[in-house]
C-alpha cells in the first residue's frame, strides 16, 4: 500500500476510535486494556479484510468501552462487513447478529436469528438471566 491509501485507512479507523488519534504517538503497551482491543480491531481494518473475526472483543472491558466496541461492530456491518463473533455476552452480541449459534461445552445446542435467539426461554433463562 502507497503512503496515501494507509493514511485514509488510519482516517477510517480514528473515526471508528478517536481516543486511538489522541493517543497515537503512544507506546500500545501504555494503552488501557480497552484501549489495547481498539487498537487490535484498528490494526485488523488496516487490511481492508472481507471477512472480521472477532474473539471476546468485550473481555474485561469497562461497560461504557464494551458499547463503544459493540458500536463499532454495528458500523461494520451496516457497511456490509462479514463479521464472526464469539462472545460470552450474550444479549449484545445476538442483538446484532444475523444469525447466532449457542454453545454448550463445545457443541451448538441452538442456532437461529440474533433476534430469535433472543426470545428463546431457553437462551433468556441459560445466558440472558431472564
Amino acid at each position: 500500500q502507497d503512503r496515501d491509501s494507509i493514511a485514509r485507512d488510519m482516517e477510517v479507523v480514528f473515526n471508528y476510535f478517536p481516543i486511538l488519534r489522541e493517543r497515537a504517538d503512544q507506546d500500545a503497551g501504555l494503552l488501557s486494556g480497552g484501549q489495547q482491543q481498539m487498537l487490535a480491531i484498528g490494526r485488523a481494518l488496516m487490511g481492508r479484510p472481507k471477512l472480521l473475526l472477532l474473539d471476546e472483543p468485550s473481555m474485561g472491558l469497562a461497560p461504557l468501552l464494551v458499547e463503544e466496541v459493540f458500536n463499532v461492530v454495528k458500523a461494520l456491518k451496516r457497511e456490509g462487513m462479514t463479521i464472526i463473533l464469539a462472545e460470552q455476552n450474550a444479549f449484545a452480541a445476538l442483538a446484532l447478529a444475523d444469525r447466532g449459534y449457542v454453545l454448550e461445552t463445545g457443541e451448538i445446542t441452538l442456532t437461529g436469528k440474533g433476534q430469535d435467539l433472543i426470545k428463546n426461554e431457553k437462551v433468556r433463562a441459560a445466558y440472558l438471566g431472564m
